[in-house]
């Protein structure tokens, strides 16, 4: 039993199964009992109203927390962590970019791009508009990697969304598209960060050269002309056979 559980969500998981195992390995140095889920919040059920598959989904969500007895659920995904928060759940949300400035990247990665050319745009997700810890946490990351970074003009609590929420793409493709053209044409370098799996997709979509934190944090260093990894959230099936390596991954960081 564990009083901390990692939970990276469902999109980070079905993007990138290195960053999530690397990131799982960090905390279990520093947790040594730290355990981990891998399962959906329901969040989507409940973006289209669907109030009883979303108590459902949820409930099978709480009753796994509750059978390794978590206290505390590290969440990566901004999504899950505002969910978590709204439902009630009896374990305490702790977003893992509000911890990691607690507890420090590894060593060995402080400063690894203090060379870099590059200059970022960082991209604060919606669902974090009112959470400035969390996007504190973020630049704290950046800066104690080493990169150079700069802020669009609709930043933090008053950020603009990329397309993504809400169901949108699904419901309405054109909407969406001009959403996160919307966005996108407010950036002022070729080079953006993200902190959401599924921001990094819909900006992807539209030819903007993103990067997951994690991709920063556990990546090489990225230099002028870098392209970044594919858009595999483009492909339902390579995001589901990442799920299942990113699954096979957390039971081996938290078996060994």
């Amino acid at each position: 039993m564990s009083n901390k559980v990692f939970m990276p969500g469902c999109s980070l998981p079905s993007y990138s199964p290195e960053g999530v195992a690397a990131m799982a390995q960090h905390l279990k140095n520093v947790f040594p009992e730290m355990g981990a889920v891998q399962k959906c919040c329901g969040k989507p059920t409940a973006a289209v109203g669907q109030t009883e598959l979303f108590k459902e989904r949820y409930g099978q969500l709480q009753a796994d927390f509750d059978k390794v007895e978590a206290e505390e659920v590290i969440v990566a995904c901004q999504s899950c962590y505002g969910m978590i928060k709204k439902a009630g759940a009896k374990q305490k949300p702790v977003s893992l970019w509000k911890l990691l400035p607690e507890i420090g990247l590894p060593k060995e990665l402080v400063g690894k791009a203090k060379h870099s050319d590059v200059v970022f745009t960082i991209h604060d997700s919606c669902s974090t508009r009112y959470e400035r810890e969390l996007q504190d946490g973020i630049r704290w990351i950046l800066n104690e990697l080493g990169y150079k970074t700069v802020e669009p003009k609709h930043t933090k609590d008053k950020t603009r969304c990329c397309g993504f929420g809400g169901m949108v793409v699904p419901a309405n493709p054109d909407v969406a598209n001009r959403v996160i053209q919307r966005r996108v044409d407010e950036f002022e370098t070729d080079y953006v960060v993200v902190y959401c799996a599924a921001c990094r997709a819909s900006m992807m979509g539209v030819d903007t050269n993103s990067w997951h934190i994690l991709d920063l944090v556990f990546g090489p260093v990225v230099m002028e002309g870098d392209l970044p990894p594919a858009n595999v959230l483009a492909n339902p099936v390579k995001s589901w056979f990442n799920r299942y390596k990113s699954k096979s991954g957390l039971i081996k960081c938290m078996t060994v």
